[in-house]
């Protein structure tokens, strides 16, 4: 019986010692409005059909400029979003741990993690972008102060491609609510057009919150 009763306080040492498991949550991009907010902001987005892709080129969105010191925009994003980021003297994340917020995956190696455009360039290209000055397509391709720029797995953000909400969403339906909240703001912010179908997507995913 004593022996049974030491084996028993040792087991509990020995939880009770052990450290607890890390869970990774993912770094929220700023400015996120409300649902509430999001709402009044889709309600105020023109409603019209995509102009068209001609003339395109990803080249016309000069994007992950410099930031700070030898930072690029890609490189900062990254740091911001990861948790025990390590870069080197060229700001390239050495290593670090991601939390991708579209499928629930942590990545460990930076090469895993591709920087999202949350409104992707084309899309924005057919919904008012065309007739702007390269000046605001670089500010759009690199804003860091509205959530346009989000770190998610590689693969997950190439399925997702130049596709809006009606076409594509994220793996994990607990992030629709978020995810819809972000879209209208930068469609909001950068008073973007929006077709029918991509309201009728982001009316339903905000229902999610």
């Amino acid at each position: 019986m004593k022996s049974a009763i030491l084996v028993t306080l040792a087991s509990a040492a020995i939880v009770a010692a052990a450290p607890a498991p890390v869970h990774l949550v993912a770094r929220t991009p700023p400015n996120i409005p409300s649902a509430s907010t999001a709402a009044t902001q889709l309600a105020g987005l023109t409603v019209a059909a995509q102009g068209p892709q001609t003339g395109y080129s990803r080249d016309l969105f000069p994007h992950w400029i410099a930031q700070a010191g030898t930072c690029n925009t890609r490189e900062t994003v990254l740091k911001r979003d990861g948790t025990g980021v390590v870069t080197d003297s060229a700001c390239v994340s050495t290593s670090g741990s991601w939390f991708s917020p579209y499928d629930g995956a942590t990545w460990t190696a930076a090469s895993d993690v591709d920087i999202d455009h949350m409104v992707p360039l084309s899309n924005a290209w057919k919904s008012g972008a065309a007739s702007w000055t390269t000046a605001r397509r670089q500010a759009f391709a690199n804003d860091l102060t509205n959530p346009q720029l989000i770190a998610v797995t590689d693969n997950v953000n190439q399925a997702k491609g130049d596709k809006g909400p009606e076409d594509w969403k994220p793996p994990l339906t607990s992030y629709y609510c978020v995810y819809s909240r972000m879209w209208i703001k930068v469609k909001s912010v950068y008073a973007l057009t929006i077709t029918s179908a991509e309201k009728s997507a982001l009316t339903s995913m905000l229902a999610t919150c």
